[in-house]
């Protein structure tokens, strides 16, 4: 199994950069004039202040000259290049890898990396190091009181550069990693939110031809009754008579047509009701595929005799079908539904008698992820990247559903069990 790379755009937001980068300006120049004018510490402040002026003017050069929002990767690397060689320059003036906020010249390349290219992190991290390494060797002495001068141990002073870079390429791994997966999630949730808009635009649709159907019925029956009555006053006009039936066959084509419009004629009234239970769902999204599959769908509903009621949902709906859907895109002839429904809890388990889950998938608890791929290569074409399992399980669980996988024992097919707790159904 292998993640797929998500088509992603790299960028820093501006804003929260700038207010990162004044933040840390306040805090460096609170820090050198704290020890410059309240320790009474002699060290080249000058010379830091100039530094620190130097971040002030390209921060102001970012909020009112820079008029995009975003960074684009290549600036945003560029712009954390210097702050990480300025933040270099005053530690190289304070004392070195000794300064105690030495750790502090890790954060420009942890905080890009869930944000910019593997590359740019590769470079800011190599920059770190190399500075790191320079700081170890050269710098000018940390400030303090003229009586004390501060001196540790070689051993433990090679061992302060070694800590931070080890602290700075576990966090650099992590935050890319994570970057990462937080890019594909959302790669993932934004087309959850293309479908469901998708999907409540054709029941607005198909609420909106139900009402035009009905409305256009009265006129069309006024239409139709008085062709009959010319037809009766004009049967013996040959000419007329044939347009009048001309006439006739379109406003009943007219009829049929709106007919066609409406949401479904085969559904019954009920399934627009505002409050359903599990055994109106399922019974309807059964029906849609028997009109498309040759496959056989058994619904069994097992001591059904507390079923809750609740207010219909697009997002139970489409994750019912998918789930059911991919039953009868992998099963061989045969998809098994049972409801099952107590005091307390309300379960429908799915089954087929198909290949099942790839082993892989389930073993690593996979399922349910978005752009992924199994390493069996048997139905590789059928399996896809787990985007479809992805949005049927993220829906159902943002209504309280809770979804477990699995393979049957008995035939090796595929099992989604999909659970409520009913107290939690009676709120949605």
């Amino acid at each position: 199994m292998e993640f797929v790379k998500a088509k992603t755009i790299f960028y820093l937001n501006k804003s929260t950069y700038v207010n990162l980068r004044w933040i840390a300006i306040i805090g460096q120049l609170t820090t050198v004039l704290f020890v410059q004018f309240l320790l009474n510490f002699k060290f080249n402040y000058f010379l830091c202040i100039f530094i620190i002026f130097l971040s002030i003017l390209t921060n102001i050069y970012l909020q009112f000259k820079y008029k995009k929002n975003q960074i684009k990767n290549s600036l945003s690397t560029i712009y954390l290049s210097f702050d990480i060689i300025l933040l270099g320059i005053l530690f190289y003036l304070t004392g070195g890898v000794s300064n105690p906020f030495i750790f502090l010249i890790i954060v420009p390349a942890v905080f890009s990396s869930q944000y910019l290219t593997l590359y740019s992190s590769i470079v800011l991290v190599s920059l770190i190091i190399i500075i790191l390494i320079i700081l170890t060797f050269f710098y000018v002495d940390l400030p303090h009181p003229g009586e004390l001068h501060f001196h540790a141990p070689d051993y433990y002073f090679f061992a302060i550069p070694i800590s931070i870079i080890i602290g700075l390429l576990f966090l650099v791994y992590f935050g890319v990693k994570f970057g990462e997966e937080n890019r594909i999630r959302k790669n993932a949730y934004d087309k959850i939110q293309e479908i469901m808009a998708k999907e409540n635009e054709l029941v607005s649709l198909g609420s909106q031809s139900a009402a035009a159907a009905h409305s256009l019925g009265t006129p069309l029956s006024t239409i139709l009754l008085t062709i009959n009555e010319l037809q009766k006053e004009f049967s013996t006009n040959d000419k007329i008579k044939k347009d009048l039936d001309l006439l006739l066959s379109q406003t009943n084509r007219c009829r049929e047509i709106l007919k066609k419009l409406s949401m479904n004629p085969k559904i019954d009234d009920r399934f627009l009701e505002l409050n359903l239970d599990f055994n109106d769902y399922l019974t309807e999204i059964i029906r849609s595929y028997e009109e498309i599959s040759d496959k056989k769908f058994i619904l069994n509903i097992d001591n059904h005799k507390n079923p809750i009621k609740t207010s219909k949902s697009q997002e139970i709906i489409y994750g019912l079908r998918n789930f059911i859907g991919n039953a009868n895109k992998f099963s061989k002839s045969k998809i098994e539904i049972f409801l099952q429904s107590n005091k307390k809890n309300t379960e429908i388990l799915i089954k087929d008698d198909g290949p099942g889950f790839p082993k892989d998938l389930i073993e690593k608890h996979r399922l349910g992820e978005p752009y992924i791929r199994t390493a069996d290569q048997k139905n590789i074409s059928k399996y896809g990247l787990g985007l479809g399992t992805f949005i049927g399980k993220t829906l159902l669980e943002k209504n309280y559903a809770n979804i477990i996988f699995l393979n049957s024992i008995e035939n090796g097919g595929a099992e989604v069990q999909i659970k409520w707790e009913n107290k939690n159904l009676k709120i949605i």
